[in-house]
């Protein structure tokens, strides 16, 4: 368990050293691990991470995200180590099929699921008491068929409940602990200025007994002085070099430039061809300011002839949830799918280049592209 939460914390970004070298046994280290604590609640949002996670859903919610996803250096990096690696390629395939297999299966259990909703809520139309909402949803339904399961249902809701009000506690309360944070801090670290002047002034202290009992200590004080000189020469003659060797490598790269003035025009080129490839995604978009919609939103049935007179924010008015249309969801998903597919030509562009590259180092090799 121990090992577990520090490398749960390292994971996370916590890096302090001071609670990597605790005891495996839990010891020691109830401070650290108060600190670690106390980062968890600050950067991760802890609690408001634990609320969603524990939130209890009568209503038949669905995930929407249209946030843009960008790639991570580490990923960039990996791509371009790739051709060097010694992976192989038929496991790598292998991998990609079972990965559309698993991806079918899911995408047709995703479809069988929206069949049964919109079944519910179509026998279930009319039935419900809020009138913007309309039908039942599936945690409503199972209540109906079976009553003595309510007492479950709101035993949780209580539980959710307490949650709540024991949160809204904490953020009253919240201010108190973070100045008791800065104390805590404030002692740590005058504690551990004191330790290490303790332990330079055991060093200072142990010099001069050492030398008053040895007949040979000035012989030896005598060498580490001249060493020390040698040193002090060998860094300037070090910087001295530095410096030669960083005129000769910027005169390098300026006369490097030079020749690369062409090879950088072109690449300038390329990257203005996909900044005018993306800017055409935007145009398509229609609204530049158009805020992204992410989080989850109860699926509630629509007719063509409510939708249209209630329009995109009256689809549920009593919901903690936001209301969303799924026609605008479709069309923001087809706008970026296009933005996707123009994006996948140009990286097959660049692997193809890459290919070709690579087959021209092999000798006896030939590549016919597919």
């Amino acid at each position: 368990q121990v090992k577990f939460v520090k490398w749960a914390l390292w994971y996370h970004g916590y890096g302090r050293q001071q609670l990597q070298r605790l005891p495996a046994d839990g010891s020691a280290g109830s401070r650290e691990l108060l600190l670690a604590f106390s980062w968890l609640l600050h950067s991760l949002g802890l609690l408001e991470q634990l609320l969603a996670h524990n939130r209890l859903q009568t209503g038949d919610e669905a995930a929407v995200c249209s946030c843009e996803d960008e790639l991570p250096n580490s990923q960039e990096g990996a791509a371009e180590a790739g051709p060097e690696g010694r992976v192989d390629v038929r496991y790598l395939q292998w991998l990609n099929g079972r990965l559309r297999l698993q991806w079918c299966s899911l995408h047709a259990q995703h479809q069988e699921q929206c069949k049964l909703l919109h079944k519910i809520h179509l026998f279930t139309s009319g039935s419900h008491v809020d009138q913007n909402l309309g039908h039942f949803s599936v945690t409503e339904t199972d209540l109906i068929r079976q009553p003595e399961n309510y007492k479950q249902l709101l035993q949780l809701l209580e539980s959710e409940a307490m949650q709540l009000e024991a949160f809204l506690e904490w953020k009253q309360l919240e201010p108190v602990y973070w100045q008791w944070m800065e104390a805590v801090l404030d002692n740590m670290a005058e504690e551990g200025n004191t330790s290490e002047s303790q332990d330079a002034h055991v060093d200072k202290r142990r010099l001069p007994e050492v030398i008053s009992c040895c007949p040979w200590a000035d012989k030896v004080t005598g060498q580490m002085d001249r060493l020390a000189r040698d040193l002090m020469v060998l860094q300037e003659e070090l910087h001295q070099l530095v410096a030669q060797r960083k005129a000769a490598w910027w005169e390098k790269v300026a006369a490097r430039e030079e020749l690369q003035k062409e090879r950088f025009s072109a690449t300038a080129r390329k990257i203005q061809e996909s900044v005018d490839l993306k800017l055409r995604g935007l145009v398509s978009l229609g609204a530049p300011q158009k805020k992204e919609m992410h989080g989850s939103c109860r699926l509630v049935l629509r007719s063509k002839g409510t939708a249209s007179k209630m329009g995109f924010g009256g689809c549920v008015s009593r919901e903690a949830v936001p209301a969303v249309s799924a026609a605008e969801v479709i069309r923001e998903l087809q706008v970026r799918g296009s933005s996707l597919q123009r994006e996948l030509q140009q990286l097959r562009q660049q692997c193809r280049h890459r290919l070709g590259e690579v087959a021209e180092g092999l000798e006896g090799v030939i590549c016919i592209s597919p």
